[in-house]
């Protein structure tokens, strides 16, 4: 077909009976028969022999293709042979882009010029194309009167039903000549060719990206700040019409896409791929900075990243204090609010969030999942472990900038602050110290008062803190829990260090 010339049109179509006869190279007009009465009256004298309408011109196709056998009239297969040898006459003069028909060119040249020259007689939208104003109106009239006869959906057009059908179907009749991927839409393939050709010839005008067609419109409204996408029972907006399909789920809870391995079900695709990486340990985002770390999510890695940059892009617009990332502003949000949306269903206590809720679970269960790996000493919080580790490597990092006294807690040195400052949220309203903490407050008021709430229920012997007690039942159990270093000698309570 490379050789193909239009001159010589005669070799690449097959006369039927009906057609016209080449001659000396020259293609006859066909001429037009009235084969059948009807009502069509004089201007259209050709009916149709099912509903009697009636035409101006006979349907009879006299010029075949003989690559592929379709037929055609003479200016039309001259269009349609272009199809296969992908001749593209028409250029466009502002982005260099080719098209195989004229039509298709004047078209295109819109999305550079703006001209929207279809506009809805309703609203008055205005669209590019004949066929978008179509489509558009039957958003007015709410007409579907094309209906799957799979999942009962309906649709305003044959078309849009004939698409949907390839989702129950499978098929995918769009294939990548460079790839031989496969789509369900023509559109789709389009976009993918891009890939190849690395083209992109629609630039923004704001900043200068250059995407093919359909992302530049998408990306448009990261300027505009447009949102038309608005789910009909929250009223959230979103600039994306897939953006809006995953939101709606989270109403209705659907989970259409399942794990093959562990049959758990996701909401989204990325959703469902991240998981899919718990199952393979792919870890593709690498950090390239310092660590190299590497992790399964592209989110992830960003968000490790600031640990590096030390940014902090997430302000708090009540108090100002920022955060690294979102879900940390969220959850301090709650501290201005004062919503504790996390309530125990034992005592009835709430939190602000649900990960300080299952860590006061503990206190009812008892529960300590953190032991130490020196002494065996649990814990219920992994931080409070942490901590405990200090006293038996002696690190005390957290340092006092006045009088550089070390700590092994951070808490503990807030407290000892205060010792300078004279200055604490909670103060005692007997004697004016103050403290950081409300719970420490609490306790020493019943010094004050000599309340001691705490009993041993061995002795009935009570105490005014927790602590003190748990210090007591060591001399019933006998467990000891500090050892010398030196002379192996163990001891019950932290008399330790002035053994030492």
């Amino acid at each position: 077909l490379s050789s193909f010339k239009w001159e010589n049109l005669h070799n690449y179509w097959t006369p039927s009976a009906e057609s016209p006869t080449p001659q000396t190279g020259q293609l006859q007009e066909p001429a037009q028969r009235n084969d059948r009465s009807g009502d069509g009256g004089p201007d259209k004298p050709h009916t149709c022999s099912q509903c009697g309408k009636g035409f101006s011109t006979h349907s009879k196709k006299p010029f075949k293709c003989s690559v592929c056998g379709k037929s055609f009239l003479q200016n039309h297969l001259k269009t349609h042979m272009r199809t296969h040898t992908g001749e593209k006459p028409f250029r466009c003069s502002v982005c260099a882009m080719c098209f195989s028909e004229n039509g298709n060119l004047r078209r295109h040249m819109r999305t550079h010029t703006g001209e929207r020259p279809f506009m809805c007689s309703v609203c008055g939208k205005c669209f590019l194309k004949n066929d978008q104003l179509k489509r558009h109106m039957s958003t007015h009239t709410n007409e579907k009167p094309f209906m799957c006869s799979v999942c009962a959906m309906s649709f305003s057009q044959n078309q849009l039903l004939s698409r949907h059908m390839r989702t129950h179907t499978g098929e995918r009749p769009f294939r990548c000549s460079v790839c031989e991927k496969s789509f369900s839409r023509k559109c789709h393939l389009q976009e993918h060719t891009l890939i190849h050709t690395g083209e992109k010839p629609f630039r923004c005008s704001v900043c200068g990206k250059t995407y093919v067609k359909g992302y530049l419109k998408k990306h448009m409204r990261t300027h505009t700040g447009e949102k038309p996408y608005k789910c009909s029972v929250c009223g959230k907006t979103f600039s994306l019409n897939s953006h809006l399909k995953e939101h709606t789920r989270s109403h209705t809870g659907e989970k259409p896409f399942m794990c093959s391995i562990c049959g758990k079900t996701f909401s989204t695709k990325g959703n469902l791929k991240s998981h899919m990486r718990t199952h393979s340990g792919e870890k593709p985002y690498k950090c390239s900075v310092l660590c190299e770390k590497s992790f399964s999510q592209n989110g992830v890695l960003l968000a490790h990243m600031r640990v590096h940059t030390g940014e902090k892009p997430f302000r708090c617009a009540v108090c100002g204090k920022s955060f690294s990332q979102n879900n940390h502003l969220k959850k301090h949000m709650m501290t201005h609010s004062g919503e504790k949306l996390y309530k125990c269903s034992v005592c009835g206590k709430c939190f602000l969030q649900n990960n300080h809720l299952k860590t006061h679970m503990r206190t009812h269960t008892n529960e300590k999942p953190f032991r130490c790996s020196v002494c065996a000493m649990s814990f219920s919080q992994n931080n409070n472990l942490k901590a405990h580790m200090r006293t038996h490597t002696g690190e005390k990092k957290f340092s006092c900038s006045v009088c550089s006294k070390t700590f092994t807690r951070n808490t503990t040195l807030k407290k000892h602050m205060i010792s300078h400052t004279g200055d604490g949220p909670f103060r005692c309203p007997v004697c004016a110290k103050c403290f950081l903490l409300n719970v420490d407050l609490i306790s020493h008021t019943r010094r004050h008062t000599g309340e001691k709430p705490f009993r041993c229920s061995i002795c009935e012997k009570n105490f005014s803190t927790k602590v003190y007690l748990k210090t007591h039942m060591r001399t019933h159990t006998g467990e000891k829990l500090y050892k010398c270093s030196v002379v192996e000698r163990v001891f019950h309570k932290m008399v330790i260090l002035n053994h030492i």
